[in-house]
């Protein structure tokens, strides 16, 4: 955001920034606004860099006049944002920017901000959704972009729609007086699509239209040998179940607190007093007891086959479920 306080700075501590115009500045519109007799607005500048994001031309009529200090509004976000910044600005006001500045500008903003949509980025550069679309189907970041989109509003959605249509039918079939707008947010999609799911349960229709998206989640497959268990819990923060309700959440944010890392447990060794080694195993020991017996639970949860032996210690620790790690 840019901020709206105004200081006076001196042109010698300017740097020119990432212009998005291919040609440079034009000298005919410098000369344009040297010649200006009503008031130039401040010029924009990325704070980190002191780069200037809007007002290149306004600092080199100011030159040519011999002043020595223009005014100036801050810009403290990122070097990407501060390009976009520089696009949205060229293309509302000022000099416009050829089609081939705007172009260039949405295949670069392609690449550094591949999670937002077509409208957001042709709204930036002034071009066509279908335009920037093309653009970033020739784009190198084409095959390994997200599944979500961040529109012109600021709110994320999925480019496949079919996970929160699912997701919002198990909500619904769990609790069928639970009202639209929640199961709305819960799952995050619009209320017209959770009422049109909603009603389609009633006539026993399927929650996703013509078959369209996705086809429906499996079972879990089995966890493959050598996979650690951060790598699972990362493809559990991917599963919508988890991701899009309160309860789900807050299990992901239990797992993360406790889910170990291995490289920082080894720099625990590498850093830990001798005389405290007895004391950290005999945690570690009991940690690992507890989960044990909490992997039993799970496995009888998930219908897993469980040794008899692992059965009948569970069965006989009642103190599984509220046990600490």
């Amino acid at each position: 955001m840019v901020t709206g306080l105004v200081d006076l700075v001196p042109v010698t501590a300017l740097r020119w920034g990432d212009s998005p115009r291919l040609s440079g500045e034009d000298a005919a519109h410098v000369r344009a606004l040297a010649a200006s007799k009503v008031p130039l607005p401040p010029i924009v500048v990325h704070r980190p860099t002191m780069r200037v994001i809007d007002g290149a031309h306004r600092v080199r009529a100011a030159v040519s006049l011999s002043r020595t200090e223009v005014e100036v509004r801050w810009f403290d976000g990122s070097e990407e944002d501060a390009f976009v910044l520089a696009v949205e600005a060229n293309t509302a006001t000022g000099l416009p920017l050829s089609t081939a500045d705007r172009r260039a500008a949405a295949a670069r903003i392609v690449a550094t901000h591949p999670d937002h949509s077509d409208r957001w980025i042709g709204m930036v550069t002034g071009l066509a959704p279908t335009t920037v679309g093309a653009i970033r189907r020739c784009s190198s970041v084409q095959d390994g972009r997200s599944n979500r989109r961040i529109g012109r509003d600021g709110r994320v959605r999925p480019m496949d729609g079919s996970g929160g249509r699912l997701l919002a039918a198990e909500l619904l079939r769990a609790d069928p007086g639970r009202s639209v707008r929640e199961v709305a947010r819960a799952a995050g999609i619009a209320p017209s699509t959770a009422l049109d799911v909603r009603n389609r349960l009633r006539a026993s229709a399927d929650p996703v239209p013509d078959g369209r998206g996705a086809p429906r989640p499996a079972e879990a497959e089995p966890v493959e040998a050598g996979t650690t268990a951060v790598a699972v819990l990362d493809a559990l923060r991917e599963d919508p179940m988890l991701r899009f309700t309160e309860n789900g959440r807050a299990v992901l944010r239990w797992l993360g607190a406790h889910v170990p890392d291995e490289r920082a447990a080894t720099a625990v060794l590498g850093t830990l007093p001798p005389h405290c080694a007895g004391a950290v195993a005999a945690i570690a020991r009991h940690t690992a007891g507890f989960w044990e017996r909490f992997a039993d639970r799970l496995a009888e949860l998930a219908g897993d086959p469980v040794l008899p032996r692992q059965r009948a210690r569970s069965a006989g620790d009642p103190g599984c479920r509220g046990a600490r790690s």
